[in-house]
């Protein structure tokens, strides 16, 4: 039975992440402690504490939930529970390759960290914003974003009908009311600090590039499923070419999801906070259901049943 580890991506932060896996575990205490000297600031404590309003700053929420991600990782390979393919929403990716043994802990870290203040200064230099459209085709939804003026496009393709849209304040807002005439059930405006996943972000090219190209890669030992294509690969210069092309294309969640089933992968658990990637899994395939796997207890379940 093959066994897919998925890896969140933005939004799935709350207060109080990971606390009980530094409690439990002295290996992942240390983990915290080392990203607290990387990050050059108290990460550990925002994660533990908050408050709420910092942690939901990009340039913190993406190492925090990374680190989360890795350390609820390193409990299981503790248990020798181990992934046989890997995918991640986004930010997630970076966590997928430090499962699939692309990435050290720390150096995904560093290249997590820069991302995370690129992104972030790059939706200060262009002010951009997103939206989530619910019940639109995909087609529907590239009509529209061609029909607004300015620059908006598909930024998450998630699950069958749920689509996040990404751009130009103007273009964004522009597609909500157009997706609204459409027929969508819900065209609403996300609290974002950019225009993630779109042309916006190129400001954040040059810097991620340079991080990408300095940092040491290996060939994954299992496959990885891309956001950009949605395919596997193991590739090293490959998986580095891939991760700066995801700054700008859309994560194609649904059909991730949809290969890895469709390539036999039988069980698939969400590895590190939150629910989001469990919800988009029900919409995707309900016979294919996601276990959530963020805390010391469901850890021990795992364990148990495994």
């Amino acid at each position: 039975m093959k066994r897919a580890f998925v890896f969140p991506g933005q939004a799935s932060q709350y207060v109080g992440m990971g606390e009980d896996l530094y409690e439990a575990f002295p290996e992942i205490r240390e983990m915290f402690d080392r990203a607290n000297d990387i990050m050059e600031m108290d990460l550990k404590t925002i994660c533990f504490e908050g408050p709420e309003e910092q942690l939901k700053q990009t340039y913190i929420t993406q190492p925090a939930i990374y680190v989360h991600s890795v350390a609820v990782f390193e409990a299981l390979k503790r248990n020798n529970l181990l992934p046989d393919g890997v995918a991640g929403h986004s930010l997630g990716e970076y966590s997928a390759l430090v499962a699939a043994g692309a990435l050290s802990f720390e150096d995904g870290l560093r290249l997590v960290k820069t991302r995370g203040q690129l992104m972030f200064e790059a939706g200060q230099k262009q002010p951009g914003t997103m939206a989530a459209i619910i019940g639109l085709e995909p087609d529907t939804v590239y009509s529209i974003c061609e029909e607004v003026s300015g620059i908006v496009q598909p930024a998450n393709f998630n699950s069958p009908g749920q689509i996040a849209i990404s751009g130009e304040v103007d273009a964004v807002l522009g597609a909500i009311e157009k997706a609204k005439e459409a027929g969508a059930k819900k065209a609403v405006e996300l609290v974002v600090s950019g225009a993630f996943h779109s042309p916006l972000m190129q400001a954040a090219q040059k810097g991620l590039q340079e991080a990408l190209e300095s940092t040491e890669f290996n060939d994954a030992q299992v496959p990885l499923y891309s956001n950009v294509e949605a395919k596997p690969v193991q590739d090293k210069d490959a998986i580095r070419a891939l991760l700066m092309a995801q700054l700008t294309k859309p994560v194609l969640w649904q059909s991730i999801i949809e290969a890895m089933i469709n390539d036999g992968y039988e069980t698939f658990y969400e590895i590190g906070p939150g629910k989001v990637l469990k919800g988009l899994q029900k919409r995707i395939n309900r016979s294919f259901p996601c276990t959530l796997v963020g805390t010391v207890e469901q850890i021990e379940t795992i364990g148990d049943s495994k």
